[in-house]
């Protein structure tokens, strides 16, 4: 058997599966925001609920926002920033009594559509990330590419490319840095632009909602999004050269960036002739559970 878990800044979820893949179990809880040790102890006492029902032995993957430091063994980069310089995979075997394997929740979630979802059958895969954060995760044959530097596919804190004069110097990121993909192209990213350019706050899903009913200054702010992530994507195109890319998180869920953003990056593609696809995610938002899962070989 095998737990998959993804660590969410929102949620925390679970799933137990068999050697055919057959889900027997799922338990979803809040994250406890901002707080490092009680995100410890749900984890924990996530597991223990799941091995005492299930009366056997699991391997347990772990899916994280951010990525562990090859230098320190903590974790670095995540949105998450209780997680952050803390050693995670260090607290957890610990606590659980055993190991565990960790991978980014963007490289699970890019796993999960490959081996089973949206992208089956792929050679190369981008798996995308648009919600609280904005993350990325590369799949080539089927194998997660880590990178020399453990930050493979992060595209989220690259600047935005192709930026107008009115864009600079960009909103603030988490990072320290300004400008970044993720301060452009996150749910709160979309809210904050959109209250820049109208004095209104909305939330993401808010917005999308008012646009699909015809609302003016809401449809502006998702064109303007749909450019940004159409221009961001077209230098992975460039890069990486996908088969599929898949979107992910809350903002998958707005139909028409499947139309529009392929449309969108056409001129920003080195190519006469662009076959990359742009899918929604066969698992929705619990897809990277199934990847971390799948850190796991088979057994």
């Amino acid at each position: 058997m095998r737990i998959g878990i993804d660590l969410g800044g929102s949620k925390i979820e679970l799933i137990a599966l068999d050697h055919h893949d057959r889900e027997h179990m799922r338990i979803r809880r809040p994250t406890p925001a901002g707080d490092y040790k009680a995100t410890i102890a749900l984890i924990v006492a996530m597991v223990s609920e799941a091995t005492s029902s299930l009366q056997a032995e699991c391997s347990i993957g772990i899916g994280t926002p951010g990525a562990v430091s090859l230098s320190t063994g903590r974790m670095k980069n995540c949105n998450s920033t209780c997680l952050n310089s803390q050693p995670l995979q260090q607290d957890l075997e610990r606590a659980l009594q055993r190991k565990i394997r960790l991978s980014n929740d963007a490289n699970c979630f890019a796993l999960s559509e490959t081996i089973h979802g949206a992208a089956q059958g792929a050679r190369v895969v981008f798996g995308v990330i648009l919600g609280t954060g904005v993350g990325g995760g590369l799949v080539i044959n089927g194998q997660i590419i880590d990178g020399a530097n453990h930050i493979a596919g992060e595209w989220g804190h690259n600047p935005l490319p192709l930026s107008t004069a009115t864009d600079f110097p960009g909103p603030a990121c988490y990072c320290g840095r300004h400008g970044c993909i993720e301060s452009w192209l996150s749910g709160p990213a979309m809210a904050a632009c959109h209250q820049r350019d109208t004095g209104d706050f909305l939330s993401a899903e808010a917005i999308a909602h008012a646009a699909a009913s015809g609302d003016i200054d809401c449809t502006e702010t998702l064109e303007r999004y749909f450019q940004r992530v159409a221009m961001a994507l077209a230098t992975v195109i460039n890069i990486v050269d996908p088969d599929v890319i898949v979107l992910g998180g809350g903002l998958s869920n707005i139909d028409a960036l499947y139309r529009r953003v392929p449309e969108l990056w056409l001129p920003y593609i080195f190519s006469d002739d662009v076959r990359t696809t742009l899918l929604p995610p066969e698992h929705g938002d619990s897809s990277g559970v199934y990847g971390a899962a799948w850190l796991w070989e088979k057994t």
